[in-house]
């Protein structure tokens, strides 16, 4: 029963962790504005709150250790809110990059200490099913961004609101703290092993190209999560309040993609799953390229999502069967790492070369890295089935 509860709190958790992470590109385009800022520098505030994602990560296995999944999961979600009501009080440039070093700080912690808690004491499947949580909060958080945009009100009410939200989890998860402790019916089972060198970890085969494959994914993921509300208002001319509920089907997709590869994985091997979700996004892209106008905009961006869904839980999965199981744990907090920096980089740049070029060119760059992308996948598979050849 307790294990059960938990379970549904850290599904809930999910849903306020992809919350904050949609309101920035759903409410950019008219953002700026206000603010006399560039529209180049929504990468500047994502590169911020990704640098606080990658430190706070790398610092969570000490923090858990020493405080416990549910403390720190608590004090997470508690930094999220406040600096949530601090951009829903900011109204220049400067004070958001402040409020987005806490953002990252706490986003990166809930990450990594409720993938490992599933990943230590739950079945495979709810490793999928937890990111389709995460999709419910990315696709909702548009949504309540547009509601009040579409009233008339700014975007700082749309911040407020999901700070707001995010408090009442706070509240939630500090009065089930006793559980995590009286959680009996789940052991903990970490193994001592020997210490693994990056030395060590870069000399196995596939090892470089796997990480090249995570931050091409999450470059795309990202580019798309906070860019395409600004493709569309710029290049296709829809309104910001439009653009704002047109991109919640990105969001959606993923969240309706990872809810069905939880059950597709009973039937397909995680390097099928990955193979589907490229082809999805290609897909996804030429139908950004058609001329059907709504249609083909929102088919393109649902289709996308979709496409993302099975690829980092599947990359994330065959780590093991990979590279072993006694590189596996450490070679997975350097994968999310690495994942974390394409989300810091990537964005940035895309919007650093959209704005001294042309935003059409949005799905062709997205295009390119999803082929770099492929050709890292391929590379790992043939280099990780040679090594088994030879062994």
């Amino acid at each position: 029963m307790i294990a059960a509860l938990l379970l549904i709190l850290i599904y809930i958790s999910f849903i306020s962790l992809g919350l904050p992470d949609s309101l920035l590109g759903s409410a950019w385009p008219l953002m700026y504005g206000s603010l006399e800022a560039p529209l180049h520098y929504a990468g500047i505030l994502s590169m911020i709150v990704a640098a606080g994602t990658v430190l706070s990560s790398i610092l969570s296995e000490k923090m858990i250790r020493r405080f416990g999944t549910g403390l720190v999961t608590a004090l997470s979600v508690f930094m999220t809110a406040a600096a949530l009501i601090g951009f829903s009080v900011s109204h220049n440039f400067m004070a958001l990059c402040f409020f987005a070093v806490p953002l990252g700080l706490g986003g990166g912690s809930v990450d990594a200490a409720l993938n490992n808690y599933v990943a230590l004491h739950y079945k495979a499947r709810h490793m999928s099913w937890l990111h389709c949580f995460w999709g419910v909060g990315a696709s909702i958080g548009p949504l309540i961004m547009s509601a009040y945009l579409t009233s008339g009100r700014s975007w700082n009410f749309g911040y407020r609101a999901v700070g707001v939200i995010q408090f009442c989890l706070v509240v939630l998860l500090f009065v089930s703290l006793p559980l995590w402790g009286k959680n009996t019916a789940i052991k903990e089972t970490q193994e001592q092993k020997r210490s693994i060198t990056y030395r060590e970890l870069f000399r196995l085969p596939g090892v470089k190209q796997v990480l090249a494959a995570f931050f091409c994914y999450c470059g795309i993921e990202q580019i798309a999560a906070l860019w395409g509300s600004s493709y569309l208002v710029i290049v296709k001319n829809i309104s910001p309040q439009i653009a704002a509920q047109w991109i919640a089907l990105y969001y959606g997709g993923i969240t309706l993609g990872r809810f069905i590869s939880g059950f597709l994985t009973m039937k397909l091997n995680n390097r099928q799953m990955v193979r589907l979700g490229q082809a999805l996004i290609a897909g996804g892209i030429v139908c950004l390229l058609l001329p059907f106008g709504a249609v083909s905009l929102l088919s393109g961006f649902f289709i996308i999502g979709l496409g993302c869904a099975p690829i980092y839980p599947s990359l994330l999965h065959e780590t093991p069967k990979n590279f072993g199981s006694e590189y596996s744990q450490a070679l997975m907090g350097i994968q999310m790492a690495i994942a974390y920096i394409g989300i810091m980089v990537m964005p940035p740049l895309f919007g650093w070369i959209a704005s001294h070029a042309n935003f059409n060119i949005f799905p062709v760059f997205i295009g390119i890295i999803l082929i770099l992308k492929i050709i890292m996948v391929e590379t790992v598979n043939k280099k990780v089935d040679a090594v088994k050849i030879k062994d």
